[in-house]
């Protein structure tokens, strides 16, 4: 069985990787994002993390000492963050040999912007992440409010500058037949990676489940936490710390420390969203198996 002491909360100094969600704010509404199923959400309270936010909770030595730093969230998308380019540019400038990341629908912006990220994005680890799921007949039933010409303008200037580029698709039962698709097309327009996977989230919605694709999903009461693995801590949109994005993806009993659900690994009820994201089958988690094809482009 994997076990854990008593473990506290990760100190700053033994932070190397940093989650941030730069904003809460997003123009798409797709279906099982945390902004729609969450009740306590609201969207009219929007949020945009501030550098002085994030320097309450870490310094300047320590943003030297991490080995990446990358924006992703519950709630937003990091492209709609009022403080992003700002937040990469400062991080880049006091540790230039970090690695950067970034998540994204890739459809809000102009392609100015997404050139001068690409341009801090320089780094041959740094990477952003479009998250699209099919093409323009089918990414829309998904990723609602996703205008399909503006995340391929930005896709485009993005990569044109020599940054590296994921395609991540979720596949469904309406955009199953067009992965092969999908991944010559991230081919053909320069992306580095192309993966895809089977959503573990509930089918609601009209979605249905795509035919010949297995779910990575696996509830264990052995738990390898993640966070714990790579020394890694999560700051949201209203500046609030979390041991990881799943822990703290509840407005309402947001959890900040580690030790809150550590006590419960190694009972017969380990603390839901750690058993169902962490806990350990064959070998793997469900965060470790999630993807079921994985394929570097270039």
């Amino acid at each position: 069985m994997d076990s854990h002491p008593t473990i506290p909360m990760l100190t700053s100094r033994e932070i190397k990787v940093l989650h941030l969600e730069p904003t809460d704010v997003c123009q798409a509404a797709c279906p099982l994002c945390a902004r729609e199923t969450d009740v306590n959400f609201d969207p009219s309270q929007k949020h945009h993390l501030t550098l002085d936010q994030i320097l309450q909770h870490i310094t300047d030595e320590d943003i030297r000492d991490l080995d990446k730093m990358f924006m992703c969230g519950n709630y937003g998308d990091p492209a709609a963050g009022r403080n992003t380019l700002e937040i990469y540019r400062y991080f880049r400038e006091l540790n230039p040999e970090i690695t950067l990341g970034m998540n994204t629908n890739g459809a809000i912006q102009n392609t100015a912007w997404w050139q001068a990220l690409g341009e801090i994005f320089h780094r041959q680890q740094d990477y952003v992440v479009f998250s699209i799921d099919g093409l323009e007949d089918t990414n829309h039933i998904y990723r609602r409010g996703v205008n399909w010409n503006k995340l391929m303008e930005n896709a485009r200037a993005y990569i044109a500058t020599g940054a590296r580029a994921h395609w991540d698709m979720l596949v469904y039962g309406h955009n199953e037949h067009q992965v092969d698709d999908c991944q010559q097309i991230a081919q053909d327009l320069g992306f580095s990676w192309f993966r895809a996977k089977v959503s573990r989230r509930p089918y609601v919605d009209g979605l249905e489940f795509p035919i010949g694709w297995r779910l990575s999903h696996r509830v264990s009461r052995h738990i390898r936490c993640h966070a714990l693995l790579e020394h890694s801590i999560y700051i949201d949109a209203q500046g609030r710390v979390s041991p990881c994005c799943w822990l703290g993806s509840q407005q309402q009993d947001f959890i900040n420390d580690i030790q809150q659900v550590a006590m419960t690994w190694n009972t017969p009820r380990p603390y839901p969203v750690c058993a169902e994201t962490c806990g350990v089958d064959d070998g793997d988690t469900a965060f470790d198996s999630q993807w079921q094809r994985e394929v570097q482009i270039c």
